[in-house]
């Protein structure tokens, strides 16, 4: 089955595993928090290193060293997200749903657990379990079994431990 997601055009296209996908609203706060790392988060790191190496002795200065593993994390950052925001391919949500695609709240049950649950798909920088209806990734194994399916499939679940469950899919609608 085929991978497929709305463009901001409107278009079906299929996806592509090189591609980091995101809304435009995600786009342009990724670009944002971009900025602040590459300003005002390096420059106050910047900052912190001076205020420690003016303190003297660099080998057992403590405030020296989160200093530079804090300025290392922040660069490690920016290379990440410069990546992704170089790989993006914004999606769109459809103004009409009839499978499981970026943008849409679909309802499924776990007969295992006799549970049932919802889930906004999203790309990964949107991604946030703890929200009011959890946003899951479209690379997180609920979010790549439920992309392109419809209402009343059963989709098989592959956990990164080999460990597989089964997921009805009860309902899809625009979040």
């Amino acid at each position: 089955m085929s991978k497929q997601y709305f463009t901001e055009k409107g278009t079906l296209a299929e996806m592509d595993a090189e591609k980091v996908y995101m809304s435009r609203a995600g786009y342009e706060e990724a670009k944002s928090h971009l900025k602040y790392l590459q300003t005002t988060k390096r420059d106050e790191i910047v900052a912190r290193i001076a205020e420690a190496r003016s303190h003297g002795d660099l080998s057992e200065n403590a405030e020296y060293d989160a200093a530079r593993n804090e300025q290392a994390a922040n660069e490690g950052e920016i290379v990440e997200l410069e990546y992704k925001l170089k790989n993006r391919e914004i999606y769109a949500t459809p103004s009409e749903v009839n499978f499981v695609t970026f943008g849409v709240k679909v309802t499924v049950y776990d007969e295992d657990f006799e549970e049932e649950e919802d889930y906004e798909i999203t790309g990964t920088l949107e991604a946030d379990a703890d929200a009011d209806v959890p946003k899951i990734s479209n690379e997180s194994p609920v979010g790549a079994a439920l992309i392109g399916h419809k209402t009343g499939d059963k989709v098989t679940v592959t956990l990164a431990n080999g460990n597989e469950f089964e997921l009805l899919i009860r309902n899809i609608e625009l979040a």
